[in-house]
């Protein structure tokens, strides 16, 4: 019998969400490569493509039981819109991270947001996770926005919480707990982040 892979291949409406390969590089180094893209991460732009690609490969490297990062590709066509992951994943703890960035190109089409539930469903389901964060730059409106959409609850501002650089960066802490249904009474099967397209 054929072990499971580590990190699984997931399918939305329109994506299939794989672990990210250092050939993703040319495509996604539109997005770690454009610095508007990369004004809310956590790192600074990719100066080339070998740098993507090193980022890209470095990913690859962690242990999925803490980290695994995912390239979203249309089903249709196998062309990369952007990546998701997961990270700083305490397992006894049953919580982690997300985030997600999208190919500028393929922006206001609901990727992030199909992407993101895909995950999302993948970090409640098969990693049994009891509390996803993630952390958004104050001023990515359109992150926050897309967070709350998805039943992210805003629980506060983290000041200077990353460097970028030598630069300190504030971060908001959004939230999507299991708890939620037991106060709201929302089954997670009527939960926003099970809807794979915009709505």
């Amino acid at each position: 019998m054929t072990a499971p892979a580590l990190v699984p291949s997931l399918e939305t409406a329109r994506l299939r969400l794989r672990q990210v390969a250092e050939n993703d590089a040319p495509a996604l180094h539109a997005a770690f490569g454009d610095a508007d893209s990369m004004r809310f991460w956590d790192a600074p732009p990719s100066p080339h493509v070998s740098e993507t690609a090193y980022r890209l490969r470095q990913s690859r490297t962690i242990d999925p039981a803490l980290h695994a990062a995912f390239t979203a590709v249309r089903r249709d066509t196998g062309i990369p819109v952007g990546m998701v992951n997961y990270h700083g994943r305490h397992h006894a703890h049953g919580r982690l991270a997300v985030g997600w960035i999208i190919v500028p190109a393929m922006r206001r089409q609901g990727y992030a947001r199909e992407a993101a539930a895909g995950l999302l469903r993948h970090c409640f389901g098969d990693l049994a996770t009891n509390r996803v964060e993630a952390r958004i730059a104050p001023e990515n409106v359109a992150s926050q926005s897309m967070a709350e959409r998805l039943g992210f609850q805003r629980e506060g501002l983290m000041r200077e919480w990353a460097l970028v650089g030598s630069a300190p960066r504030d971060m908001v802490l959004y939230a999507l707990p299991l708890w939620l249904e037991r106060v709201t009474g929302i089954k997670p099967s009527h939960a926003a982040w099970t809807v794979d397209r915009e709505i």
